[in-house]
């Protein structure tokens, strides 16, 4: 899950709470607006990443006149995409067709019914091929057995390391290395080269920021926020080791500004050389290994470290959702079945270039040759991360919601930003650990309280 720092509205069904959520963002977005249009124009509400960007190049030449379909983009930064969606979809105003939504809000769309469900789509187009959708992908976006998203492009996250580094100190990555491994290499590449930290890792606050790989720790040292009975266990042993742990890694041997410390900042210091380490998402591997890195050819990628778990990597994705009010949903499953496909993927590669392709989304990407050759050193570790996820299994104890890296529940959103407040204080060496998950108990003890509530417990 990329850097984020967003908000997202007050959701209006059933007094769901969404508030202060954090996203990976550009600085501006630009679009077309919603609503208008004729019976062949739809209106899409997208994410301004780059590939999205790609996208929207793309549409008028290769959907637009194949299908007659016009297409109306809004494209907006992530925190201002998760407002409108929001504001959009609980309101049911209809004045967008399609938008970009991730594995967090399309099982609770779908169940406060905001969302079209797709399945019978799927069915009357063969040509779509769901079953090449990566079944880690499909299982996310899909509710009681009926698919209400279609994957753009999907991501894990590992371990990312300078090869070069390493063996001038004479250490081998193990193939599935844990966590306490991670820290000893930390230690003893940290200054291998003038200014280099051991290790990079998210320090900034927001629950997409340091609270995405804290809480992938926080799993396989057996933590978990809730527990199947919906009891909090912020402040158990197994939750306080976790983060004592990754608070003590990236304070002795990580990078300098930790506490502000995101996805983007830790990317460029990998790339300039400023860390030799970096967990996080599988979707760096791309811009780390583009023409014109520094870095080209010097990573090796490691499975995300464990400690009692099998693995940790964790399961995001960004993708189509068709609005339940749309009154254009055939055109709008057009479109979704088009920039969802094998095909489209085909065409990003040979117009754009390879290295551009949305990846972790569908099977025979991994297949595909000419994609292979751009990106052999990454994509059979990007592509066993993401099998390998399981939001439903994530740790060593049943859980009572869904999610690796979040608790798919509305109230997480705002619960995991004021945790990720004070633990990025304990980072800072401005709070100790103890009292940040002191406060985070209460906090989560305040959730559970509604949710035992209404399940009687």
């Amino acid at each position: 899950m990329r850097a984020r720092r967003r908000r997202i509205a007050a959701l209006a069904a059933g007094a769901v709470a969404m508030s202060t959520l954090t996203a990976c963002g550009a600085a501006a977005g630009w679009g077309g607006g919603g609503g208008g249009g004729g019976a062949n124009t739809i209106n899409v509400l997208m994410v301004n990443n780059p590939q999205m960007i790609d996208l929207q190049k793309l549409t008028d030449q290769y959907f637009t006149k194949q299908t007659g379909i016009k297409v109306n983009y809004t494209v907006l930064p992530e925190d201002d995409l998760r407002d409108k969606a929001s504001q959009e979809f609980s309101s049911q105003a209809g004045q967008y067709d399609v938008a970009t939504l991730s594995n967090f809000e399309i099982p609770i769309y779908a169940k406060s019914g905001w969302v079209a469900p797709l399945s019978d789509d799927i069915a009357k187009d063969p040509g779509f091929d769901q079953g090449d959708i990566l079944k880690s992908m499909q299982k996310a976006l899909t509710v009681d057995g009926t698919v209400y998203g279609e994957p753009f492009y999907g991501e894990s996250s590992f371990l990312m390391y300078r090869k070069d580094v390493l063996a001038s100190k004479g250490i081998t990555m193990p193939p599935n290395p844990t966590w306490q491994q991670v820290a000893d290499i930390a230690a003893k590449v940290d200054g291998a080269r003038p200014g280099m930290a051991g290790i990079c890792l998210r320090g900034q606050p927001g629950w997409g920021q340091v609270m995405a790989p804290l809480t992938t720790v926080v799993n396989t040292f057996g933590g978990t926020w809730f527990d199947k009975d919906w009891k909090a266990k912020v402040d158990a042993p197994e939750f306080t080791r976790a983060t004592q742990f990754y608070v003590d890694l990236v304070r002795r041997h990580g990078e300098k500004g930790a506490a502000q410390a995101g996805f983007t900042e830790c990317l460029n210091n990998l790339t300039q050389g400023s860390v030799a380490m970096w967990y996080d998402a599988t979707s760096a591997a791309g811009s780390l290994e583009a023409d014109g890195s520094p870095v080209k050819g010097k990573i090796g990628y490691a499975p995300a470290p464990v400690v009692e778990t099998k693995s940790a990597g964790w399961l995001y994705t960004w993708s189509w959702a068709i609005e339940q009010a749309s009154t254009k949903q055939s055109a709008a499953w057009k479109f979704v079945s088009w920039a969802s496909s094998k095909q489209y993927q085909q065409l990003v590669g040979e117009k754009l270039g390879w290295t551009r392709v949305p990846a972790g989304s569908r099977e025979s990407l991994y297949s595909n040759p000419a994609y292979l050759a751009k990106s052999s050193a990454f994509a059979k570790p990007t592509l066993q991360a993401i099998e390998g996820a399981d939001p439903n299994n994530p740790g060593v104890q049943p859980r009572p919601a869904p999610g690796i890296q979040f608790v798919d529940i509305p109230e997480f959103t705002n619960l995991g930003t004021q945790v990720s407040q004070d633990i990025s204080s304990a980072i800072a060496g401005k709070e100790s650990v103890k009292s940040a998950l002191t406060k985070g108990q209460q906090l989560a003890d305040d959730v559970a309280k509604q949710y035992r509530k209404r399940e009687g417990k």
